[in-house]
């Protein structure tokens, strides 16, 4: 039944695409090893990974279908803990995954994130203003840290009312949360910081309530019940929704000024109307999925995979663990043809899981086109000659398989 070796995934994320590439190569569906010896399959053809995300044999849910969960295997200290141990709609299974997601839904209506427009366009106009004084001595910007990660996270800080004093910390935690190779010690340490953190807010919102995503989860936990959102619930959804709301935007504007300026031919389809910023951001999503690899899935019962297209030989056993390989998935040149990874706006199928599919699609997707539909547009029109700093060879990536960026983006701005 498959491969009998599994691919050891490297937690420091080194390669990401090297990697998915030898998945794909292994098969649309193969065994792999996360960090801690921990088994996998992982998914990497597109059609297979929605048909297995649309399936309700298929949960995400540790506590009932996982057997390593289950039989008591994984540690807090594992480094992907907060990743399946947290109790919120991203690992909710059936009727909670409904109920939470529904709860959580109202908050992203497309009329609520249309009106966040006007102020996304006063943060971008801000920080620009602070790359340009940064960048008037001829000195190299980082363009990373003072543009692509302020504007998602004080965006969703100003949504859920986080304190400016907290900004810093809330940044480390979640920071270490996608730290997909850390110690023991770190991953203790921030679960335990980061639920002292959150307590702390939520104490604070429910002492001054205000007009804003925390306060109103508060309410809804503290007006209709258990029955509603338990307390660890609304721990565990901010966790979510405060990490998740900006760190996929971040690698997205990363990915995506990264992508122009090293396809000068690219940003030129786009100056001269030949493609538009929908273009280069879908095209991003796909090629650089901001999210590289999702744990986890789990079998709800034996799963064949031919029954969902797969190879005939390959079957995951019920209780088994499932990682959607979303970077694999949007190179596959079965799908895309022979230059799936190469960077082109003009390529006609765009069309990506990078927010996920199913139930599960991601809820902020909108927010993060809105915030890249808005952002990259004004960098380029703001700053015309921009340009790496470096080469290419000495961008570092993030120290994680998850999460898909750079460590540092220096440009210059002439």
């Amino acid at each position: 039944m498959g491969n009998p070796t599994p691919i050891v995934i490297d937690a420091t994320g080194r390669d990401i695409h090297g990697e998915a590439a030898r998945i794909r190569a292994r098969g649309p569906v193969t065994l792999v090893e996360l960090p801690g010896g921990v088994p996998a399959w992982a998914v990497s053809d597109a059609d297979l990974l929605k048909r297995l995300l649309t399936d309700p044999r298929v949960s995400k849910d540790p506590r009932q279908h996982w057997t390593t969960w289950i039989d008591g295997k994984v540690s807090p200290e594992w480094p992907l803990y907060t990743w399946v141990a947290v109790q919120n709609m991203f690992t909710a299974y059936g009727g909670d995954h409904k109920r939470l997601r529904g709860l959580v839904s109202r908050a992203f209506t497309p009329r609520r994130i249309a009106a966040l427009q006007p102020r996304i366009e006063e943060i971008t106009a801000q920080l620009l203003d602070r790359v340009g004084q940064a960048g008037r001595t001829g000195e190299p910007v980082d363009l990373r840290e003072e543009f692509c990660y302020p504007l998602p996270i004080q965006v969703i800080s100003e949504l859920f009312g986080l304190p400016e004093e907290k900004g810093a910390e809330l940044r480390s935690l979640v920071d270490s949360i996608f730290h997909t190779s850390a110690s023991p010690e770190e991953v203790t340490d921030t679960y335990g910081r980061l639920y002292a953190t959150l307590g702390e807010l939520v104490a604070s919102k429910r002492e001054s309530p205000g007009d804003d995503l925390t306060s109103g989860l508060i309410a809804a936990r503290d007006e209709e019940g258990d029955t509603r959102l338990t307390e660890q619930e609304l721990l565990d959804t901010l966790v979510l929704l405060i990490s998740a709301g900006h760190e996929t935007t971040v690698n997205l504007l990363d990915n995506a000024v990264h992508a122009l300026l090293t396809h000068p031919e690219q940003l030129a389809h786009v100056r001269t109307g030949r493609a538009s910023w929908d273009d280069v951001i879908e095209e991003t999503l796909r090629v650089d999925s901001p999210v590289a690899s999702l744990p986890l899935r789990y079998a709800v019962e034996d799963l064949a995979m031919s029954e969902f297209g797969g190879p005939e030989e390959v079957s995951i056993r019920k209780g088994e663990a499932i990682l959607a390989a979303y970077a694999a998935a949007g190179r596959a040149p079965e799908r895309y043809g022979p230059d799936a990874d190469r960077f082109d706006v003009t390529r006609a199928d765009k069309e990506h899981l990078a927010f996920g599919y199913g139930v599960h699609f991601c809820l902020g997707a909108p927010l993060g086109r809105l915030e890249a539909r808005i952002a990259l547009p004004t960098l380029f029109e703001r700053f015309p000659d921009l340009r790496l700093a470096v080469s290419e060879e000495e961008l570092e990536p993030v120290d994680s398989f998850i999460s898909n960026g750079h460590r540092a983006l220096p440009v210059r701005l002439a």
